[in-house]
């Protein structure tokens, strides 16, 4: 069964593109440093001329001060390239707030998109759900749009597919890369894949939580089927849906950034505050 994305959906094209654009402006995190050497733009250093080097590129100054012949080399206009993984899942998509779980998802993917773009950083998104949904990494807005665009409708059936997409970043990703996953982390398997992943690339969860999975009903025996398995539930009013504990400490412990987006709270200024400082450290790392 296909449904349209809450409240996004009554936006026009052209509005919602806006809307995603003003969030890239307000999400925007600094540039990460090139770990690249070549024909860029910002002198680095200088080195002994090798067979084949251009005379352009000739360090007069310091050939004349050594004897020797140098090179300038500049760092080149190439940056870590980034992959966002949006959990397209039914539990993402059940909501107790205007915009859903998913509907912040999709509107943040773009908003991160946008901005990684806007510093030079190619970016690759993956919808992980059923069927998946991929485009590799790029610096074309067009694309990054109509990628939305076709998120904007999604199913209330769908399961999660996040531990394999996790499998099908890694292999896709041939550098280093930063990895960002947005979803509630109901799929059981994907911490199993992220902690690995996180050794050899920059791991950050934004792990979105709707108010009615932080508390308790007001109710008696309930019955209820989980949304992606099927599998049929019975509990109480009483009991807490939710509890990720344990999923904090795993995440810790793997050296993997997580930041909780409350759907009922206002998030985008300490998600740009949690980007920023994570920048800043990665930087320093570096």
């Amino acid at each position: 069964m296909e449904a349209e994305l809450d409240s996004v959906s009554q936006l026009d094209e052209r509005q919602f593109a806006l809307s995603v654009r003003r969030l890239a402006d307000s999400l925007s995190y600094g540039s990460d440093n090139s770990p690249f050497l070549g024909s860029g733009i910002e002198y680095v250093q200088s080195r002994l001329y090798q067979p084949g080097d251009p005379i352009k590129s000739m360090d007069w100054r310091v050939t004349a001060r050594t004897g020797k012949a140098h090179v300038k080399e500049y760092e080149a206009p190439k940056r870590m390239p980034v992959y966002l993984l949006v959990d397209t899942s039914a539990s993402m998509c059940v909501s107790s707030q205007k915009i859903s779980k998913y509907g912040w998802a999709v509107q943040l993917a773009g908003g991160l998109a946008l901005a990684a773009i806007n510093r030079l950083s190619p970016v690759g998104l993956v919808a992980c759900g059923e069927p998946t949904i991929q485009l590799r990494p790029s610096l074309s807005r067009q694309q990054i749009m109509q990628w939305l665009h076709r998120l904007r409708k999604y199913r209330l059936d769908e399961r999660t597919t996040l531990a394999d997409s996790l499998r099908f970043v890694e292999s896709m990703a041939a550098n280093r890369s930063l990895m960002i996953v947005l979803s509630d982390m109901h799929d059981p398997q994907a911490l199993g894949v992220l902690k690995p992943l996180a050794e050899k690339h920059e791991c950050v969860v934004l792990q979105l939580v709707d108010p009615a999975e932080r508390g308790r009903l007001r109710a008696g025996f309930l019955r209820a089927q989980e949304a992606e398995t099927g599998v049929a539930v019975t509990t109480t009013g009483r009991a807490k849906w939710m509890d990720d504990s344990a999923l904090v400490h795993e995440l810790k412990s793997g050296q993997i950034d997580h930041m909780r987006l409350q759907t009922d709270q206002p998030f985008v200024p300490h998600l740009r505050a949690f980007l920023r400082r994570r920048d800043s450290r990665a930087r320093m790392v570096r």
